[in-house]
């Protein structure tokens, strides 16, 4: 299990509609595997240059643990999701990742 940072933004809609897309990425997640140790909603932001005719997007930044599989799949369906502006899955490299690299043999 890797640990990840899932930061996505959602077209602007109403509440129900924008949390029904996250809620689906959340279930996603666990579907396949993943567990959200922590989501961290920054709400409805100015995007800095326009996207997909959009000048505001709703930011929500995951941090998930799951394996790569998991996070593939979640990649797939961000792509094919209308409600989704733009999204980005970057492996974690803070402390648990350090650790999870010091268990591991060194490749020689």
């Amino acid at each position: 299990m890797r640990k990840y940072e899932v930061m996505f933004i959602v077209r602007p809609m109403e509440e129900e509609a924008t949390n029904q897309v996250i809620d689906k990425f959340l279930k996603l997640i666990e579907k396949n595997g993943g567990t959200v140790d922590k989501e961290d909603r920054w709400g409805k932001r100015q995007l800095a240059y326009e996207i997909k005719d959009c000048t505001e997007g709703y930011y929500d930044l995951l941090y998930v643990t799951a394996e790569p599989a998991c996070m593939d799949e979640a990649d797939r369906v961000f792509k094919i999701t209308d409600g989704v502006l733009k999204h980005m899955i970057v492996r974690s490299e803070g402390p648990a990742a350090e650790a999870e690299a010091a268990e591991a043999p060194a490749a020689e």
